[in-house]
């Protein structure tokens, strides 16, 4: 017996068995073009997205014969979504969250409710990359994919309908879309209402772990699946990975370091204040009952590294290559021990919290004729890092204060990078036992629905280990903390310009 997870991410989407110990049976990785028909445009062809989905499903179910998936679940990237009729013929591409064509069009619901109204109600502050903007820009560019859709799903609820099932998605993605209405736990007529749009074209809302039903034979025949394998409501990518990190308590934080760089924190209220609306934070359902999550994050994140390697690293991929090592490796392996002069801005694409800027300014600042290379690489860490360390101090003065981050993703692999977030947040920071995080908790959600485990907790118990603790240099973090000062004051005196 298996568990499966099936994680649809911006630029692929990942299907992982585990066994009910969480050990990694089999595992597949497709990837998919981002599409920019112009400038700022950022979109995803959802049938492309569900046949690469669909091929590592194949993949997976090839090698699980011995060990039959008894359930799935999905977890899934925020706010995008996808128009389609009834017969599941998708009508256009998705908007995806990092899209700037819906820039202003938050104004909207800003201008009837207000920030702090909106915040209360959904849990998420009013920007562009929320769903309601994409809706709205669909009504009045393309009328007639808008009034023809049956439905406009995000990315967890149409793999359920691809698989045969009821269009559900989980309270976590949900609330991730701005459209969400926290306290009644169903859509928000507010915010639907002002655009005259009608949420039965939406998704039915469930809890995280709720049954959304078993795979029929001809969808299990086409993936390779048994004939009634359950599936099970998952999560927003965020909380889905905080669950697979034991972020289950108050104080703990997720930090995951992918193409974005994410903290997602719980805690046990949905909570609304003058700091969280001021600084565009959350307040949303996590992926387990009764508690809730707050995101901050830089959409420039573990990108920026890639966005070195394949500007500038052309030698240490051809070096890793011949050495059959990742390159990542090579690039870190001589970054300077001490902080280095330099400041940079990591902003080289929309920024995140707490400013939701789609037109920022990045920078590297402190350059000279003695500057090496191995500095100006470890300045984009020290930079990825002090804008986390920002959001944690803002996420802090809102009452939200993290003791400790778990660390996963691509980041979580090197020990330098741990250490310095560890020195430069002056908190410990812990490398886990898990290498694929929001894909465990999303097992974890499958084992409790067939009762390998009794509730989450439990399966966070039995599944999340400590692999290694990062505390961090006193001598270390009190320069940071003098540069951080610095640090701080450079987005706002640059945007001037």
């Amino acid at each position: 017996m298996s568990l499966m997870s099936i994680d649809i991410g911006t630029t692929g989407c990942k299907v992982i068995a585990f066994s009910a110990e969480g050990k990694i049976i089999a595992q597949a990785y497709r990837e998919y073009p981002l599409i920019q028909p112009k400038p700022g445009w950022m979109e995803l062809n959802s049938r492309d997205v569900w046949e690469k989905v669909a091929s590592a499903i194949r993949e997976v179910t090839a090698q699980t014969k011995k060990d039959p998936v008894k359930a799935l679940a999905v977890s899934s990237q925020g706010e995008a979504v996808t128009p389609v009729l009834q017969d599941g013929t998708v009508l256009d591409n998705a908007i995806t969250t990092f899209d700037s064509r819906t820039a202003g069009l938050e104004k909207r619901w800003v201008e009837k409710y207000g920030r702090e109204e909106i915040l209360r109600i959904t849990g998420v502050p009013p920007g562009h990359i929320t769903t309601p903007p994409k809706l709205l820009w669909l009504k009045e560019n393309k009328p007639e994919v808008y009034d023809n859709a049956w439905k406009f799903l995000c990315f967890e609820d149409f793999a359920y309908f691809k698989l045969g099932l009821d269009a559900a998605i989980d309270l976590s993605l949900a609330g991730r879309s701005m459209m969400l209405d926290i306290e009644k736990k169903d859509w928000s007529d507010e915010v639907l209402g002002e655009i005259d749009f009608d949420k039965e074209r939406l998704a039915t809302v469930v809890p995280s772990g709720t049954e959304v039903g078993k795979i029929g034979k001809k969808v299990a025949e086409h993936l390779g699946l048994p004939e009634g394998t359950l599936a099970v409501a998952g999560g927003h990518d965020q909380p889905a990975g905080a669950l697979g990190s034991g972020v289950i308590a108050p104080n703990l934080a997720m930090d995951a370091t992918g193409t974005v760089e994410c903290v997602t924190a719980a805690f046990t209220e949905h909570i609304v204040n003058e700091k969280i609306v001021e600084n565009n934070l959350c307040s949303y359902p996590h992926t387990v009952d009764g508690m809730f999550v707050c995101l901050a994050y830089n959409f420039t994140g573990g990108c920026l590294l890639r966005w070195f390697r394949d500007t500038f690293g052309q030698q240490d991929v051809a070096e890793a290559r011949r050495r059959g090592v990742d390159p990542y490796e090579i690039i870190l392996a001589n970054i300077p021990d001490e902080p280095t002069r330099l400041l940079l801005l990591p902003h080289f694409g929309s920024t995140g919290t707490p400013y939701l800027d789609p037109n920022p300014t990045s920078a590297i600042i402190g350059l000279d004729l003695a500057t090496k290379r191995e500095e100006v690489i470890k300045a984009i860490l020290e930079g990825i890092t002090m804008e986390i360390k920002l959001n944690l101090r803002l996420m802090k003065e809102a009452g939200m204060d993290v003791k400790e981050l778990r660390a996963i993703g691509g980041g979580a692999k090197s020990e330098k990078w741990l250490q310095l977030k560890a020195d430069i947040f002056d908190r410990e920071v812990l490398a886990l036992d898990v290498s694929e995080a929001a894909s465990l908790g999303m097992a974890m959600l499958a084992g409790v629905a067939v009762g390998e485990f009794k509730n989450v907790r439990e399966a966070v118990s039995l599944l999340v280990k400590e692999k290694k603790r990062f505390f961090p240099n006193k001598t270390k973090a009190a320069k940071y903390e003098e540069k951080f000062e610095k640090y701080r004051k450079l987005y706002p005196l640059l945007k001037q310009l």
